[in-house]
C-alpha cells in the first residue's frame, strides 16, 4: 500500500491547482515531489516528547480520541509523516533577499509560496484521510482538529508537532535553526495524518536527534547563524522570540507588497481563535545554506 499511497501524493502534487503559484509570477508548482515516512503509534519516543516540546503536546492515541475517533490501542495506530520540498524555482530565487533601509525582507516568490502553502497542506492531509476512509480505515488530521493549538507561554509550541513526527518516522532531523533536515533539505514543509491503516513502519537512520545538521555533527557551518538578519540563531541554538518578532516586520512590510495575493489564515493559540493574519514566513536561514536542499552530512 505504501507505494500506491506515494504514487497517490504524487499525482496529488502534480494535479492540484492549489500547488501553484499566481500567474502574475509564473504559476508554478510551490512543491516538488514529496518523501513519506511512517511512526508507530506507540513509539517510545513520544514519551520524552512533553519535555522537549511542551507539557500539552499529545501522543498519537491521544490526537485520536481527542478526535472522537473508536477505542482502539496504541500499536493500531500509524502516523503518515509528509514531507513537502518547495520548488527549485522558489528556492532560486530565494537566495536573494529584499535589502530596504530597516527591515530584510525574503522574496516575493517565498513569501507567496509560504502564503498558499496552508491551504494545499490542509487539502493533502484531507485527501489522505479520504484515501484511507476509501480503504475501509478511519484516519486524522491532527492540526485540522479542535484539539490542535499553538501555545505561547513564553515560548511557542503546540500540541502536535509536526517536526517531531517526522523524525519519529525517520525523515530527517533537527538542526541549530530548528529547521527540520530531510534528505531533500531544510526548505520543506511538514505534514501528517493518524490512521488505524497498517502501514509499515519506517526505520530511523539514528536516534541522534542532530545528525543531519553539520554544526551538531562536525562542529562546523553555522551559515545559518549569518543569515540570520534578526540575530535570533547563534551557537545556543535558535530564539524562537525574536524569530516571531522579526517574522512580524516581515509579514507588515509583504502585506503591502503582496496585499492583493495573500490568502488569509486563521490560527488557534493557547485554545482560542485569534483574528486572521496573512503568514508569509522569513527562512532567511534555509537558503542559500549547505542544508538548503540536501542532508549535507551524507556523503555522494
Amino acid at each position: 500500500m505504501e507505494e500506491h499511497l506515494k504514487e497517490f501524493l504524487e499525482n496529488l502534487f502534480a494535479e492540484s491547482e492549489l500547488n501553484r503559484l499566481p500567474e502574475r509570477f509564473g504559476g508554478g508548482r510551490i512543491f516538488s515531489t514529496p518523501l513519506i515516512g511512517v511512526a508507530s503509534g506507540n513509539d517510545p519516543i513520544y514519551l520524552r516528547y512533553r519535555d522537549v516540546v511542551g507539557p500539552e503536546h499529545l501522543t498519537p492515541i491521544e490526537m485520536w480520541k481527542a478526535c472522537g475517533q473508536e477505542e482502539i490501542t496504541s500499536n493500531q495506530l500509524r502516523v503518515l509523516s509528509i514531507v513537502l520540498p518547495y520548488s527549485t524555482k522558489i528556492r532560486a530565487d530565494s537566495k536573494d533577499f529584499i535589502k530596504l533601509r530597516y527591515v530584510t525582507l525574503p522574496s516575493d516568490l517565498y513569501s507567496l509560496g509560504r502564503n498558499y502553502a496552508n491551504e494545499f497542506i490542509a487539502y493533502i492531509m484531507n485527501q489522505c484521510v479520504i484515501y484511507f476512509q476509501k480503504k475501509g480505515y478511519d484516519a486524522v488530521a491532527g492540526v485540522s482538529s479542535e484539539a490542535f493549538s499553538i501555545m505561547a507561554k513564553g515560548t511557542f509550541y503546540s500540541t502536535w508537532s509536526e517536526r517531531h513526527y517526522a523524525f519519529a518516522a525517520g525523515l530527517g532531523t533537527f538542526s541549530l535553526h530548528e529547521g527540520f533536515i530531510t534528505e531533500v533539505g531544510c526548505n520543506v514543509r511538514l505534514a501528517s495524518v493518524i490512521t488505524n491503516t497498517p502501514l509499515k513502519v519506517s526505520s530511523r537512520k539514528s536516534d541522534d536527534p542532530y545528525s543531519n545538521c553539520l554544526f551538531f555533527a562536525q562542529g562546523s557551518c553555522k551559515e545559518c547563524v549569518e543569515k540570520c538578519p534578526a540575530e535570533a540563531i547563534s551557537e545556543k541554538g535558535h530564539s524562537k522570540q525574536e524569530c516571531y518578532y522579526y517574522g512580524r516586520k516581515v509579514a507588515r512590510k509583504m502585506e503591502v507588497r503582496l496585499s492583493s495575493l495573500l490568502k488569509p489564515h486563521v490560527r488557534k493559540v493557547n485554545g482560542e481563535i485569534r483574528p486572521p493574519t496573512f503568514p508569509v514566513g522569513c527562512a532567511f536561514c534555509q537558503f542559500g545554506v549547505p542544508c538548503m536542499d540536501k542532508n549535507p552530512t551524507r556523503n555522494g
